[in-house]
């Protein structure tokens, strides 16, 4: 039987509407991000080297700050898991997280994620990549926090609002 004129325009109006989602709306994964903020300024480096001081002094600075980051993002990670909702801000959010390190930042994943790129670019003695870090911590917070944030608000309302209230956005 073939499609009406009415049922056509409908199937081409639901393609061209954007569906409701149940995700924030994250311009770019994260991890990509840092991944990119980073490379871009080891290639700055590469062309322009800059070092930051002696390696004997800022390496184990670096590594400490690493070691810091890893284990936050440990922590933050088998939190998540263990409330049972998605590590992908890209996913669908199944709970309110605010137990673990959730009850110091409402972001500890991504100041665990700030700790290991600066403890790396520590390590590797460059600060190009420190440079690279602040627009792509910008882009994290409007593009990516503010989205989650708002996301939040609506799939919980009141209990997100008095997270939000008791608890720091970064530290």
């Amino acid at each position: 039987m073939p499609m009406s004129r009415t049922g056509r325009a409908a199937r081409r109006r639901s393609r061209l509407e954007p569906a409701r989602q149940d995700h924030p709306a994250v311009i770019v994964p994260p991890t990509v991000l840092y991944a990119i903020a980073f490379v871009a300024g080891l290639l700055i480096d590469w062309l322009i080297p800059k070092t930051i001081a002696a390696p004997a002094t800022i390496s184990p600075i670096g590594f400490a700050i690493l070691a810091v980051g890893a284990l936050l993002a440990v922590w933050g990670r088998r939190t998540m898991e263990g409330a049972g909702t998605n590590l992908d801000p890209r996913l669908p959010v199944r709970s309110l997280v605010v137990s673990g390190p959730f009850r110091f930042s409402r972001n500890p994943l991504y100041v665990a994620r700030t700790l290991l790129y600066v403890g790396l670019a520590l390590m590797m003695n460059t600060a190009w990549p420190l440079l690279a870090l602040l627009p792509a911590l910008v882009i994290v917070h409007y593009g990516v926090i503010r989205r989650e944030e708002q996301h939040l608000t609506t799939r919980f309302g009141a209990a997100y609002a008095q997270y939000q209230a008791q608890v720091r956005r970064w530290l």
